[in-house]
């Protein structure tokens, strides 16, 4: 019996740092996606900045060639 023990709790032992991997892996995504998801928060904030530079200025150009 104590040999069947020592197996049961080795192999308790594997699962649990098997558990410990997945779940870093987990963290490890979920900060890598919050990352990414700012960085393309970012830039669509860069790019409606620009579209509404150039649509600015594109209004201008129409409002002095009217003139």
């Amino acid at each position: 019996m104590p040999k069947v023990r020592i197996v049961l709790l080795a192999c308790a032992a594997l699962l649990a740092g098997c558990g410990a991997e997945v779940a870093g892996a987990a963290a490890t995504t979920a900060a890598l996606q919050a990352t990414q998801a700012r960085q393309a928060k970012d830039q669509q904030q860069q790019i409606e900045k620009q579209l509404g530079e150039a649509l600015k200025a594109g209004e201008a150009r129409a409002s002095a060639a009217e003139q």
